[in-house]
């Protein structure tokens, strides 16, 4: 019993981990129905920025985490405006492309940088204990940090006049050109958001990930199984698919092995895409 509620509460911070790391892949697919494969490029670079930012720059934490979010937003703005602006609605030769740059990328940071594993202190340290179970308290930030997000996200898409206008660009896009809304301004915003927001999701897992060139590759698959499971257009739903995707595998890996939780998740996502494909908690379809 005392395993399974440690490998609960471990699944509320994996699950803020990974709802974080797959919220802006969430909102570049599901707004812009761009598959971008190189969402795990981008947080690597935040993670790299947040240790040029402690370790060069002598920032203080937080502020590596806002230096972390804009370059990876200025990064995005200028794949948008270079790439992908050229693609939109060519679902595979984005995807090809974005994939070409899952080696490019890797291959400049590590010019650069080098192979070698790039360390950042953790700014919280200290833990408390929940009966036999002990939790640090950088993994208590973390979850914050992720309702600090899905908070803002959320404020952002539906309490402002530029939340409004994407939601008219993803509703009807040639009505919404016809009514005098700059389409191609809404689709770089939202394009360079969804990558600052996997900037910051490197910086914050810098601490107590492994920052190297090709750290981005096993980000990847964990979100597009939060995009399936959550709904391809929803932010509230990708949370809470983050959820039920950890806290499954967490409860699962107490009676049996992380791997055959694993497996099994996803056996239940297949079946989950055959009778529902658009997602748990998917919004009404892009037309």
């Amino acid at each position: 019993m005392g395993l399974f509620i440690s490998q609960l509460i471990n699944g509320i911070s994996g699950s803020a981990e990974l709802f974080l790391t797959a919220v802006g892949m969430v909102i570049i697919f599901g707004m812009l129905d761009v598959v971008n494969m190189a969402h795990g490029e981008l947080i690597m670079l935040g993670a790299y920025a947040a240790c040029i930012g402690t370790g060069r720059l002598h920032l203080p934490f937080w502020a590596s985490l806002v230096f972390a979010f804009v370059f990876s937003a200025l990064i995005g703005i200028l794949l948008e405006h270079l790439l992908i602006r050229k693609l939109y609605g060519k679902g595979a030769e984005t995807m090809l492309a974005t994939f070409a740059l899952t080696y490019i990328i890797p291959e400049i940071v590590r010019s650069i940088f080098g192979p070698e594993n790039q360390n950042i202190t953790i700014p919280i340290r200290g833990s408390f204990s929940i009966g036999p179970v002990t939790v640090p308290y950088y993994d208590i930030f973390l979850i914050i940090m992720a309702v600090v997000v899905l908070g803002v996200t959320l404020f952002l898409f539906f309490r402002t006049s530029y939340g409004i206008q994407l939601r008219c660009v993803t509703q009807n896009r040639q009505m919404s050109q016809c009514l005098g809304i700059n389409t191609g301004k809404i689709d770089k915003i939202t394009f360079a958001y969804g990558c600052g927001l996997g900037g910051l999701a490197g910086a914050l897992l810098a601490p107590v990930a492994s920052v190297t060139p090709d750290m981005g590759t096993e980000y990847v698959v964990d979100s597009f199984l939060v995009v399936i499971m959550g709904g391809l257009n929803s932010i509230l739903g990708s949370f809470f698919g983050s959820a039920i995707i950890e806290e499954a595998t967490a409860a699962i890996s107490s009676f049996t092995s992380l791997v055959t939780a694993r497996l099994l998740i996803f056996l239940v996502i297949i079946v989950l895409i055959r009778f529902k494909p658009q997602g748990l908690f998917s919004s009404k379809d892009r037309r």
